[in-house]
């Protein structure tokens, strides 16, 4: 990929997939094997990760209680993105009745030049991801994300409880003691608890592997729309739904609309090595355009819009040698596990595979005896899928981020058959690369997880035998 090597793990099934996935629709209900063994599990953390990861496992038949340390429900920031392999999964899990009104389905993808704008990479998105992967590509609002998590949750019988924060872990029992002094036990105990994680040194024997800052740091701030339509230099912006990426040296600008079009999303990534407690909030809108002064002037009318903003780390998590305790009753999933920085979108769509995929595998056991052997191939099979997201996710900090010369001049000749509407093999941007957007898009979480048993197993006829 022009000078840039791709993870060595990109899987090579793209056969397999692509039939799998043109026979499925993305409004299909797929039945799927109710939990022979129903377990009592706790989650702690009710982010997006633990609320999916909830919600998988309750519609199976487990009896599932969410751990949250905060008084009240919701989330902070600003947009995600949703894409088909996750979105397939919730879709299949009935939450399209809680997306109505508040997402939003981007035609395209569209890479700019930092300086004027100019397209230099194009992925068309919309009905050609909805036709080729068997689901739409979304963006949304983080808030109305974790909203319709909760409600989907709530009416598969979940049980939610709020300020309850833990801060022990007793992975023989196994049972979480929290802040206040109460105690929940449970068969299994899956730790959705982020990079802050504090099951993690537990998992790891006592020695925790925290994640890696990477010297990169993201402004997010959202925009009212309409006070994007009254000038013609924004207002484009808004003609049609699609994500815009300017990148430059150092720095890009991710931005898309929300809210069902109410709100436009932006996220301004740059180098910043200092330390997040020196940050000063009262100065972050300043020094966001200081950064990006010398940029595209459409681009920067835009930036003059935006009122407040949040300043965040960018971290990468070390990759761990185990996400199950020694006793094999406590797991780790999610940024706990496997951190990355958002330059592939795919952070919270790893939590929603993990989730997904510790309920096939749980699924498939008969005795509770073999939750250790569900557990050990949820591990290999996340471990190899989401460890490659993050090393995906790394390329494109590489790509992007060239300052002008001849590997920027590279990537943008990789990038140029798209937006000429020329044929390619191959491409520097990886929502369009064959090979890369199939891996990525193409996978089907449950499904592997199964073919990852039968395998582990020893079967020969392609089936996720119940054990």
């Amino acid at each position: 990929m022009n000078g840039v090597e791709k993870p060595s793990d990109y899987p090579s099934r793209s056969t397999t997939l692509l039939r799998k996935l043109q026979n499925t629709s993305q409004s299909q209900h797929v039945p799927r094997n109710k939990a022979t063994v129903p377990l009592s599990i706790l989650v702690i953390g009710a982010g997006l990760g633990g609320l999916a990861t909830a919600v998988a496992l309750a519609r199976r038949g487990h009896a599932v209680t969410v751990l949250e340390q905060a008084a009240m429900l919701g989330e902070v920031g600003a947009g995600i993105q949703i894409p088909p392999n996750s979105a397939r999964l919730l879709l299949s899990w009935g939450i399209g009745p809680f997306f109505e009104g508040r997402v939003v389905e981007p035609e395209s993808m569209t890479f700019r030049r930092w300086e004027n704008g100019n397209a230099i990479g194009y992925t068309k998105l919309g009905s050609n991801f909805r036709e080729t992967y068997g689901a739409p590509y979304f963006v949304i609002h983080r808030a109305d994300f974790h909203h319709a998590l909760c409600s989907l949750a709530s009416q598969v019988g979940v049980k939610i409880l709020t300020n309850s924060k833990v801060v022990e872990y007793d992975e023989h029992f196994p049972s979480v003691k929290t802040q206040d002094g109460r105690e929940y036990a449970a068969d299994l105990v899956v730790a959705a608890d982020g990079v802050k994680s504090v099951a993690r040194p537990v998992v790891m024997g006592g020695v925790d592997k925290p994640p890696i800052k990477t010297g990169f740091a993201a402004y997010r701030a959202v925009v009212n729309t309409d006070e994007m339509k009254a000038d013609p230099d924004t207002a484009w912006l808004l003609e049609k739904p699609g994500i815009n990426i300017w990148i430059g040296e150092d720095r890009h600008v991710m931005t898309y609309s929300i809210a069902g079009g109410k709100s436009f999303n932006m996220v301004l990534s740059h180098v910043d090595h200092t330390d997040p407690s020196t940050w000063n909030p009262e100065d972050a809108v300043k020094d966001m355009r200081e950064h990006f002064e010398t940029w595209d002037p459409k681009l920067r009318k835009v930036i003059h819009l935006v009122t407040k903003t949040i300043k965040w780390p960018l971290l990468s998590g070390a990759r761990l040698s185990t996400w199950v305790s020694a006793s094999q009753k406590l797991i780790i999933i999610g940024d706990a596990a496997h951190a990355m920085v958002p330059y592939m979108s795919q952070g919270a769509a790893m939590a929603v595979e993990d989730g997904a995929a510790l309920a096939e595998a749980l699924s498939i056991i008969r005795t509770k005896e073999r939750v250790p052997n569900a557990l050990r191939v949820f591990e290999k099979e996340r471990m190899n899928r989401s460890y490659g997201m993050q090393s995906a996710s790394l390329v494109n900090g590489k790509l992007w981020h060239f300052p002008d010369g001849t590997e920027q001049q590279a990537r943008d000749c990789g990038m140029r058959a798209e937006v000429e509407g020329r044929s390619f093999v191959e491409s520097t941007n990886q929502w369009s690369d064959p090979v890369t957007q199939l891996w990525t898009y193409g996978y089907d979480a449950e499904e592997e997880l199964r073919q990852a048993w039968s395998s582990e197993m020893g079967l020969t006829n392609g089936q996720s035998k119940r054990i």
